[in-house]
């Protein structure tokens, strides 16, 4: 006699009828649903390149490196709302600088965590540091923002800086122009802890996807552990922590908020890292409310566009690159 739930789906199976139908609204719903995606992405770029149609038509490419001289001080000039003429070149410099600059500070800590969790954490110490870990980029960019204002900036102000200009100032990469604390560095600093849990998850992802056989090879021809970790385990896995670590670029390319709030957000190009300076994202942030001429407006736009390009083209290399390796493999842990 069979068990009463397999009699139960019998009888629902035999009482349902046939299900052609039901199936064939089924697969239609959930194609719908994947073409949607494409829809949203498309209608976003449609939109952008509208919009910024003024722009381009004005401007051209010369938009991203132009550079003007004012009349009246001689001086070079990039944005200037007023009289009329846009140039996003101190834009993009910023926004490279800061993102940059970020992975400088943020990829070295973000494998380090990474290899501890992965290789040498204690077992009940594992989830935790992962689960904490992986919290920082659950924490709203708006956050990371102010307590980068009061704790963050107070800190370079009087300690990091003096230290830094003292130490490094003969480079011409830190001088003492700017005593405000915010700038370049500033950005850069609360950018490496927003795109650190990004870096390192994706990094422990493809260092677990190694197979273990591969470190017990190493180890058997008499290698240590750090020569393990680094020829055993990184090597093998060294493309998909490249693909992290574009992926963590994408993310600091697009950041607004907390970039915002210390960068300076003056359209200028410095050579010191502790100067003021402004991103693509952040002066979308600063002037979209206040644009009030239509080329301003479609300038801002432009800058957006150029942004969401990058944006995607990035985050699309990243992708593949990890894909490259945790390709078939089992996401279990040691």
């Amino acid at each position: 006699m069979p068990p009463p739930e397999h009699s139960a789906i019998r009888r629902f199976l035999l009482a349902r009828g046939n299900s052609a139908i039901a199936d064939r609204v089924f697969r239609a719903l959930m194609i719908l649903c994947a073409l949607s995606i494409f829809g949203i992405v498309v209608l976003i770029a449609w939109q952008l390149i509208e919009r910024s149609q003024l722009s381009w038509q004005a401007f051209g490419f010369n938009f991203f490196w132009k550079t003007y001289i004012d009349p009246t001080t001689g001086l070079p000039s990039y944005w200037d709302p007023v009289n009329g003429y846009f140039s996003a070149l101190p834009f993009v410099y910023g926004t490279l600088v800061s993102s940059l600059l970020s992975l400088l500070l943020a990829v070295p800590l973000a494998i380090g965590v990474a290899i501890f969790l992965t290789e040498m954490c204690p077992g009940l110490l594992r989830a935790p540091l992962a689960f904490l870990t992986e919290l920082l980029a659950a924490i709203p960019s708006i956050i990371y923002g102010l307590w980068a204002v009061f704790v963050l900036v107070p800190l370079l102000r009087h300690y990091v800086n003096p230290f830094l200009i003292k130490s490094l100032g003969w480079t011409g990469f830190f001088d003492d122009s700017n005593p405000t604390g915010l700038g370049f560095f500033a950005s850069a600093v609360i950018l490496a802890i927003m795109i650190l849990p990004i870096i390192s998850s994706l990094t422990r992802e493809v260092m677990t996807a190694v197979p273990h056989s591969q470190r017990e090879a190493v180890l058997a021809l008499g290698a240590t552990r750090w020569e393990m970790i680094r020829m055993g385990v990184l090597r093998n896995a060294r493309v998909g922590i490249v693909g992290g670590v574009i992926l963590g670029l994408g993310r600091a390319l697009g950041e607004t908020m907390a970039v915002t709030m210390v960068i300076g957000n003056t359209p200028e190009i410095h050579r010191s890292l502790l100067a003021n300076g402004a991103s693509m994202a952040s002066v979308i942030a600063n002037e979209f409310t206040e644009a009030v001429t239509d080329m301003h407006l479609s300038a801002l736009i432009e800058i957006g566009l150029a942004l969401f390009i990058v944006t995607i083209i990035v985050n699309a290399i990243a992708r593949l690159l990890v894909w490259a390796v945790t390709r078939g493999a089992p996401a279990t842990q040691r």
